[in-house]
């Protein structure tokens, strides 16, 4: 062997013949490296020692007296920071090639773990705390391993790089005390090594030490057990982490506890046989990084030399992704080492030699420069300095020329470009047009989180670490390697759907609820697949309406109701809502059973209806037909259930009768998606005392009573299906403190001689639904009946006036958004149609309609209200309907413009056919202007009274 300066190159004179020649070398040091001079100038006898001795034999030297360490915080950084002026030196002075460079950081960390654990296990040896089966031998068999990963599994660490690792552990180990908690115990272990090797001190630190490699690593402990790893790798690991593992080693603690893990990894490492899928997953690997050509753009200064373009990571991935692909069927394929294994690709036909000469000649090149950047500050940097310190960059690189070597530079990342480009020019670009989209590993991607600060999400971060937990399959749907790899490709058409959709942050955890809810991933994602469009209209719900997002969150399989040929034709009719739920819910189902049915069948068609409202493929109109046809036909279903639940218990009541009114919104077919359903029961029987049939028999009113009471449960009990409707039983005779169920000459008596004002405003809109056919025919005649009796309209007038004047007393409208409530609001629009049809009625019976625009059409075609009016109330009846059946479908509260989605202030704008919200709000202050002015003529102004 031959001292340090006889092999540098060019070879120094030896220091003992003209010691000023050596110079020239330390005054380089000095400029290019803060570091290297400081430890010089700590440690001067060393750093003239090198220059005389052997280096391989004092790297031999310093790795013994590791090993031999008894104080290890102080003994293990003074060692460290003698190994690093050596290495630095060598690796200066070119004593070292790059391959031994690399393998001596490599050993050296090895030695320093290796140290320490063999010292944590001989302490808690001694307290008592476990028994190792071989004190001598402190690590052999102790249930205890240390993986090295990535370049440190490889022998190819950098000057100062940190060491990934993985910590593992038997949990069925017999040599903790009995008392003692496995897991707890190792953890502890394993603090106490990582603040051994990088707690920094007066002395520096040993080596940074990052352990996010392990499964998932924001949901697990710093060190895991080998039969959770075991299962993990083998049920749900990711081709990112079998890139991982291509180059993991046991280098500390039992190492045959961790070749035994690693062997029985093999078949999760090196799959014989890839389908499609997971040739796509393996591949994305780097087609994630930017490496489809023509993407990106290098700049050498600030340039990042592991991540960026054409970069060292590139490389990396170049070799992994074809060992993943290969290596399941070519043992030789399988080895740890970039440079080796670029010759292995070349010999087994996988890349030309031409190529793989290209990229081990940049690799090394990139590599040094790497070790160049580090060296300056001993800092975890890959960036090529930027403008004056470029200069000093480029001198410390050994290039005096810096305009020729930022050439170089940029030469070397443009070849690596080129050929990883080539590799998959042909595959779709899984980074989408934004940028680079990775989520693999236990980290964020620097350049990912820029990717989607672009795209508009707000909490990049949480972001990137909610996708990274979906890999990690911490939700069914995504446990199933087949659903990883799907949603891999489907990712960046995922994000760039989700930041169309106004408020990117908020679709995202909706996304996420949403994703939580499903059993299982891969038909889900094959879907969204096949039907690119589902994702825009998942995307558009989930930013415009959080309302109906929850509800899909809650349920997401109402989802594939979309998928349905039908879905965007003609709404159902009532007939085929009816029918097909009557199909449903046939007579022999249990109650529970007929109430979760009915529940799934409702939510579904209200889905559907809210979907098309959204996607502004029905009009108010439709929308407020469907939604009452589909509560039309639950409840026809749910009064079938209940009449049979309540006869199976308590018989039949002979010519006993029941019917179901509508009122409200419901009666008038105006519902919207978050509208109750207002009730009123009424039954016939003739014979007052007479009993049901059953074996607890009941008289009528307690007969109906107890089925009313039951239709009410049916339909707005929540259940393991979820809930349906709200109902409203306050509009019927008795009110809110009377029998739930009126009979049919009790409902005829008050409503022709007791019934307020605003109970006969209130019958205008009252639509039997349900029940025997006869008896709804007599409602409705009894209702006609009564609404055309003559009345005295001075009396009504001034009764609406003081009904409206105590709604704006004790519910003051704080906004124009406030639609139903506020002055000349929708609530007025419906008085007036309403007052109109009981003063016009008796001389025009046909003015009668449940629904408000069909009433006021009628009311002006019989010269009842003038055009000019009936314009006015019509134009504002429609546009109250169209914003309310958006809002209502959106949120279960208040609008404000000021704190709404985006999504959901352009969706109002588009609703009313208007740029934006602004000019919205403009038109409705305007129209409720004008139907004020309207009802103060034509009844008077409540806010006189």
């Amino acid at each position: 062997m031959k001292p340090f300066e006889a092999r540098m190159h060019p070879p120094f004179p030896r220091a003992a013949d003209a010691e000023p020649g050596l110079q020239p070398f330390m005054d380089g040091v000095a400029a290019g490296s803060t570091y290297l001079a400081g430890l010089v100038e700590t440690d001067r006898e060393w750093a003239g020692h090198l220059f005389y001795a052997d280096p391989d034999e004092q790297l031999e030297a310093l790795i013994a007296q590791v090993q031999r360490v008894s104080d290890l915080m102080p003994e293990l950084r003074h060692l460290k920071a003698r190994f690093a002026l050596l290495c630095g030196f060598c690796d200066l002075g070119n004593v070292w090639s790059l391959d031994e460079v690399t393998s001596a950081i490599t050993r050296f960390a090895d030695a320093c773990i290796q140290t320490a654990v063999n010292t944590l296990l001989r302490e808690v040896q001694a307290q008592g705390k476990y028994r190792l089966p071989d004190p001598e031998n402190p690590s052999h068999g102790c249930g205890y391993v240390i993986l090295a990963m990535g370049k440190h599994g490889a022998f190819e660490l950098n000057y100062s790089s940190d060491v990934d690792l993985i910590v593992l552990y038997d949990a069925d180990t017999k040599y903790l005390p009995q008392d003692s908690e496995v897991a707890r115990f190792f953890v502890r272990l394993t603090q106490r090594l990582v603040s051994i090797l990088q707690e920094q001190t007066a002395d520096g630190y040993v080596f940074r030490t990052d352990l996010r490699l392990r499964p998932d690593p924001r949901a697990t402990q710093i060190a895991i057990s080998i039969q959770s790893a075991e299962q993990y790798y083998l049920n749900q690991g990711q081709n990112w982490e079998r890139a991982a593992f291509i180059k993991a080693r046991p280098i500390a603690g039992d190492i045959a506890l961790g070749e035994e893990f690693l062997k029985t990894l093999q078949p999760y490492i090196w799959r014989k046989y890839l389908d499609f899928a997971a040739i796509a997953d393996v591949q994305s690997l780097i087609r994630q990084i930017h490496a489809v050509k023509g993407h990106g753009e290098i700049a050498v200064q600030g340039h990042n030399l592991k991540l960026g373009r054409g970069g060292i990571r590139e490389i990396e991935f170049f070799v992994q992704t074809q060992q993943l692909i290969a290596g399941g069927r070519n043992p030789k394929l399988r080895g740890r080492r970039t440079l080796e294994m670029l010759d292995a690709l070349a010999e087994a036909g996988w890349i030309s030699a031409a190529t793989a000469n290209d990229l081990k000649q940049a690799y090394i090149l990139l590599r040094q420069w790497e070790h160049r950047a580090q060296m300056q500050r001993d800092e975890q940097t890959h960036t090529v300095p930027a403008g004056a310190a470029f200069k000093v960059f480029a001198r410390f690189c050994g290039d005096a020329d810096d305009a020729a070597f930022q050439d170089k530079v940029r030469q070397t990342l443009e070849l690596v470009r080129a050929h990883s480009s080539k590799l998959f020019e042909q595959s779709e670009n899984l980074g989408g047009s934004a940028g680079s989209l990775v989520f693999t590993g236990g980290e964020d991607d620097p350049e990912t989180l820029e990717t989607l600060n672009r795209m508009g999400f707000r909490q990049a971060s949480e972001v990137s670490a909610t996708i990274r937990g979906w890999h990690f399959g911490r939700y069914a749907a995504t446990r199933d390697k087949r659903a990883r790899e799907a949603l891999t490709e489907l990712m960046p058409k995922l994000l760039e759907a989700l930041s169309r959709s106004g408020d990117a942050d908020r679709a995202f955890l909706d996304f996420d609820s949403f994703l939580k809810g499903q059993p299982a991933g891969v038909q889900l994602f094959a879907m969204f697949k096949s039907n690119p469009g589902l994702l825009d209209l998942l995307a558009q719900i989930l930013g415009t309406a959080p309302r109906l997002a929850n509800g899909l969150s809650r349920q997401p399989r109402i989802l594939e109701a979309v998928l349905d040929s039908s879905f965007f034709g003609p709404l159902p009719t009532r007939e085929q809502l009816m029918a097909s739920c009557d199909q449903l819910l046939p007579p022999e189902l249990s109650m529970d059973e007929a109430m979760d049915r009915a529940r799934i069948f409702g939510r579904e068609q209200k889905f559907r209806v809210g979907v098309r409202v959204l996607s502004e493929t029905v009009s108010a109109e439709e929308a407020g037909t469907g939604f009452a046809n589909v509560a039309d036909a639950v409840l026809n279903g749910l009064l079938h259930s209940v009449i049979d639940d309540v006869e199976r218990q308590h018989g039949t009541l002979e010519h006993g009768r029941v019917a179901v009114i509508a009122m409200g919104k419901l009666g008038g077919r105006e519902m919207t998606a978050g509208s109750d359903l207002d009730l009123i029961v009424v039954y016939d029987h003739q014979d007052s005392d007479g009993l049901s049939d059953g074996a607890r028999p009941l008289a009528a009113a307690p007969y109906f009573t107890k089925l009313t009471q039951r239709l009410i449960t049916a339909a707005s009990a929540p259940t393991a299906e979820g809930d349906l409707y709200d109902v409203d039983m306050r509009l019927r005779p008795s009110g809110s403190k009377g029998p739930v169920a009126v009979s049919l000459e009790s409902f005829k008596t008050y409503q022709a001689e007791s019934a307020w004002t605003w109970e006969k405003l209130a019958l205008t809109r009252a639509r039997p639904l349900a029940g025997n056919a006869s008896l709804c025919d007599e409602i409705e005649g009894i209702k006609r009946d009564v609404l055309a009796a003559q009345r005295d309209v001075t009396a009504t007038r001034q009764d609406v006036v003081s009904m409206r004047s105590l709604m704006l007393r004790e519910h003051k409208p704080h906004s124009p958004w406030d639609i139903k409530r506020v002055r000349g609001g929708l609530v007025e629009t419906e008085f007036l149609a309403q007052f109109l049809q009981l003063i016009y009625a008796h001389s025009h019976p046909d003015v009668l309609d449940t629904n408000t625009a069909t009433a006021l059409s009628k009311l002006r075609e019989a010269g009842c209200l003038t055009e000019r009016d009936a314009d006015t109330l019509l134009s504002a009846a429609r546009l109250y309907h169209r914003l309310t059946q958006l809002l209502r479908l959106c949120l279960d509260q208040d609008y404000d413009p000021a704190t709404a989605l985006l999504g959901l202030n352009r969706a109002v704008a588009l609703a009313a056919g208007l740029p934006d919200v602004k000019a919205v709000e403009d038109l409705l202050l305007s129209t409720q202007d004008a139907v004020a002015t309207v009802f103060d003529r034509l009844i008077g102004d409540p806010q006189k009274m």
